[in-house]
């Protein structure tokens, strides 16, 4: 079982306008007396804003103010966010921010100060009328909320044994309805299945040419160990193991497997057997198995071959084998791929 929780801060906002009238009229109340609000009450805490009109404290500039927001309530400790601004009356000028405080500020009058504030310059321009107008925002944090939010349940989803099934229905050769002949050897196996596997197939037995009453197909050119692990791959989309057959047999077979591959146009197969093959690149059987990859249009394998054979540290003993003897004879046009390509490797 998993489980998720979420914690969330509790906030509780409010908003009080205080507005001072006969503003000139307090003007020389003297540094440190202030005109308060009226409390107001915000998240269950009472709160007042103090204007001092002359400043709460001596300045060598005189022309200041100051303001204040004042927790009321007592032996209590408050965390709060808080902005007190100037508002135009006309609504010709923006609010002017006074004193602010964006991240939790504690107030706490039973060990620090209840009240917090600053200093500005006199407010002349958000005068009208001889009045003034003060906005405060307060956001109180409460106690945060811890919230389950998810609780999901693992249960094991077993791997999928679709190959196996199928891997049984050929072993069974049960509801067979066409036998491939390989070298006098019959392999029994269902038309849809085949068909849905290869596009050749799927020509060959159900195509406007095929003759959809066929029980028997002559396979041609091709070894009955071939054959029957096309058929594995077809009903398994897996190579058969290989653990019986010794390191050349096992690579000889991988190459016969490329070529059924090809034949079949099935692709998937084939990308796997250039894998294969390109993971066993040696001196002795790099030329051939470029051979190979060129006859069978595998650009992958064969740009394999070509940066192992033009490495500069074995392209002299790739040249010396019986294979790159053979590779000029039968394949010219490989040879001159193999020397552009090592032109450019000395020149990066």
């Amino acid at each position: 079982m998993r489980t998720a929780s979420m914690c969330t801060a509790s906030t509780v906002r409010g908003t009080h306008t205080f507005k001072i009238a006969g503003f000139s009229l307090h003007r020389g109340l003297g540094v440190g007396n202030f005109i308060p609000s009226a409390t107001f009450d915000i998240g269950g805490y009472l709160w007042r804003v103090l204007f001092y009109p002359d400043g709460e404290m001596e300045m060598e500039n005189g022309d200041h103010a100051s303001v204040f927001l004042d927790l009321v309530s007592k032996a209590t400790e408050v965390r709060a966010l808080f902005e007190v601004r100037l508002v135009d009356q006309t609504n010709k000028l923006p609010p002017s921010v006074v004193l602010s405080q964006k991240t939790p500020y504690v107030f706490n009058n039973t060990e620090h100060s209840n009240s917090v504030g600053d200093d500005f310059l006199q407010p002349l321009g958000y005068l009208l009328d001889d009045s003034l107008v003060l906005e405060c925002d307060v956001t109180v944090l409460t106690e945060s909320k811890v919230t389950l939010t998810a609780t999901t349940f693992d249960i094991q989803v077993p791997p999928s044994d679709l190959g196996e099934h199928f891997r049984e229905l050929l072993e069974k050769e049960e509801e067979a309805d066409v036998l491939f002949d390989v070298e006098g050897v019959v392999f029994p196996a269902h038309k849809i299945v085949v068909a849905g596997r290869s596009p050749v197939f799927k020509a060959q037995l159900f195509g406007p040419m095929s003759d959809r009453t066929r029980r028997h197909i002559t396979i041609e050119d091709m070894q009955p160990a071939v054959f029957r692990a096309l058929l594995h791959f077809i009903y398994t989309d897996s190579l058969p193991s290989m653990e019986k057959l010794d390191g050349d047999e096992g690579k000889e077979m991988i190459k016969h497997l490329l070529v059924a591959a090809d034949r079949y146009a099935m692709e998937r197969m084939k990308v796997m057997c250039e894998s294969i093959l390109c993971k066993s690149l040696d001196v002795e059987n790099a030329t051939a198995t470029l051979a190979l990859a060129d006859q069978h249009h595998c650009s992958n394998l064969r740009d394999a071959c070509l940066e192992f054979i033009t490495s500069p540290d074995r392209m002299d003993d790739v040249m010396a084998s019986q294979g790159y003897t053979h590779l000029k004879r039968s394949c010219p046009s490989i040879v001159i791929d193999v020397f552009e390509g090592a032109k450019r490797s000395r020149k990066i």
